[in-house]
């Protein structure tokens, strides 16, 4: 992990994923990016100083935003990180994508706006569709104080389509973190079985990771997945939940849109999704 991107509206869960942000670039060794977007009444970069007074309320909020990039970028620097900060006027989460492909990111890492399980409007953009078109893991940073490094990190999926790739990206985080890692498979209504067949898949599937030593397998018959998830955490400490998309159709079989987009605005947790 050579460059991470926080997008952020200086709001208190991206605080919380700067912070975040800048412990994981701590212990990557990476360089770090700040990423603001205003929304502009006019075209604000062809604008000359003097037109730029016709609009004071908009001059003010640029020089508070520049104020926060700028205390943001000396918390990185007292850290030793390489750090950089960018402006930037409209647009919205293309605008974020488009700044983080050509950084060649290796990581994003943002925190949902608004109140307790919301997921309101980031940037100008939505989180879900960022979370949906990244091409990089996004960690997405809710209410709960993040406890980091992280010590245990659940990987949800149904295990019945490859997500090795993916799935390498968490074994990354958790060795360098020194996590345990806990698969999690739901059965819902439609695929209730006994646990034993329900651990099979998984089974089949650590064996590509023979050397995994830091982990556990669990199944859980729920009526949904969401509901699933939320009963394994009532038994089970946990710092981060993972789970892989697809970029064109979004989440992968187990995860409808609906189930997606409940996880993310619903957990508390931070949530990180990996795309296939």
């Amino acid at each position: 992990m050579k460059n991470i991107l926080v997008p952020t509206d200086f709001s208190e869960n991206c605080n919380k994923a700067a912070e975040l942000g800048i412990k994981m670039a701590k212990l990557y060794n990476s360089e770090i990016h700040f990423f603001h977007l205003i929304k502009t009444p006019v075209e604000w970069v062809k604008l000359d100083k003097q037109k730029e007074k016709q609009y004071p309320e908009t001059v003010k909020q640029i020089g508070s935003a520049k104020a926060n990039l700028r205390e943001l970028e000396k918390k990185a620097e007292q850290q030793n990180l390489e750090c950089r900060t960018f402006l930037e006027f409209d647009g919205g989460q293309a605008n974020i994508l488009r700044h983080s492909g050509h950084f060649h990111h290796d990581f994003i890492v943002t925190g949902s706006s608004g109140t307790r399980g919301s997921v309101r409007e980031l940037l100008g953009s939505n989180v879900e569709k960022i979370v949906r078109k990244a091409d990089v893991p996004v960690i997405v940073v809710k209410n709960e104080e993040i406890s980091f490094p992280f010590k245990d990190v659940v990987f949800v999926s149904d295990f019945s389509e490859d997500v090795s790739e993916s799935f390498k990206q968490v074994i990354s985080i958790a060795e360098k973190c020194g996590a345990h890692i806990h698969l999690l498979r739901i059965n819902t209504e439609t695929d209730f079985n006994s646990i034993e067949q329900g651990l099979n898949p998984i089974k089949e599937f650590l064996k590509k990771f023979p050397h995994l030593e830091k982990y556990s397998m669990n199944v859980y018959n729920e009526p949904d997945v969401e509901t699933g998830i939320n009963n394994f955490l009532k038994y089970r400490d946990a710092d981060l939940i993972a789970m892989c998309t697809h970029g064109r159709t979004g989440f992968l079989s187990l995860f409808s849109k609906s189930i997606a987009e409940g996880i993310t605005n619903h957990s508390e947790l931070p949530v990180m999704t990996i795309k296939v």
